[in-house]
């Protein structure tokens, strides 16, 4: 079976890198300029204990179009581009979808299945959470910053796995890497959102990490409070966080003296663009139509949004 990894960053550069590892028939759609730094350093990760450099199979956009016509011939296509790039990568994978080709993104938030079924059908489009601690440094190399990862799929009507997670599990299983099918791949999902956004917006509202925020007075009721918010929007959508879950995202974001700050926080630290819209904009539209009350998520939604404007500001 044939995957196509689209972007060789921090989450498909890994995930991809292990299955190339296991023997498994992997390319990678990405940008010209990565394609570039791959094939002149390799695909390299390093850190908490990995060092390993592989010879990744490349291709771009142009040349899936050029090579693949219309039709399509792989079996899974594994999307870990930004929310920002969404758009654009669902143009460059469409000559590589065909029948039978499962679509598996792991992406933050929710709102991407929206509009990857409506392109290729609700059907061809599973849901996906995966979990890591993973960056890319200044010469192009993944950096694992914590030991572990898993990868949970699904089908998004849930229930008993289709063919097409199968076929998924099938391709992605012992690669070095934890995968599991959920019967509830959207619960799964809203799960992880409610931590990321609530991860995001305390460590970026306040830039600092989880420690720096619970060290002052305040900082962890600050920090419960958030949570609270985002939880009562995912149990306001139909997916209430088990006490377990939500004690354990307690814990993880008021532990002191934790240095622990996401993607979103190292984002805004280095002056890059964030997922904004699509994991705090949609977050608090969907509260407010479920007439949530999330004032602290406004806020930090905000906070993000004028970042965004003064930095699409400096660039021009």
């Amino acid at each position: 079976m044939r995957l196509l990894v689209v972007g060789a960053g921090a989450t498909g550069g890994y995930f991809g890198a292990r299955l190339v590892r296991a023997d498994r028939d992997v390319t990678f759609l990405v940008r010209p300029g990565r394609a570039a730094v791959l094939r002149e350093r390799g695909l390299r990760i390093t850190g908490a204990g990995e060092d390993d450099r592989i010879d990744a199979r490349l291709v771009t956009a142009a040349e899936l179009r050029d090579s693949h016509g219309s039709d399509g011939s792989y079996d899974l296509v594994l999307m870990s581009v930004k929310a920002t790039a969404l758009a654009q990568a669902m143009e460059d994978i469409a000559p590589a979808v065909g029948p039978s080709t499962a679509i598996l993104p792991v992406l933050n938030g929710i709102g991407h299945l929206d509009a990857l079924s409506a392109r290729f059908g609700t059907a061809a489009v599973l849901g996906g959470v995966a979990l890591l601690a993973t960056s890319v440094d200044a010469r192009g190399d993944i950096v694992v910053l914590a030991p572990g990862a898993t990868l949970t799929l699904g089908d998004q009507r849930g229930g008993a796995a289709s063919p097409r997670a199968g076929r998924a599990l099938e391709l992605l299983g012992g690669a070095g890497f934890d995968v599991t099918v959920s019967e509830n791949i959207l619960a799964e999902m809203w799960h992880k959102w409610v931590f990321i956004a609530t991860a995001g917006a305390i460590t970026c509202l306040m830039r600092g990490t989880v420690g720096d925020i619970v060290s002052v007075p305040g900082g962890t009721e600050y920090a419960k409070a958030v949570l609270a918010e985002t939880a009562a929007v995912s149990a306001a959508a139909g997916f209430p966080l088990p006490d377990e879950r939500f004690a354990t995202l307690q814990t993880t974001l008021t532990q002191p003296d934790s240095s622990f700050g996401p993607s979103f926080y190292r984002d805004v630290m280095a002056g890059r663009p964030t997922e904004v819209e699509h994991v705090f904009g949609d977050l608090t539209s969907r509260a407010a139509a479920l007439s949530v009350s999330t004032p602290l998520m406004d806020l930090a939604t905000m906070n993000l949004r004028v970042y965004e404007h003064r930095n699409a500001h400096t660039a021009v």
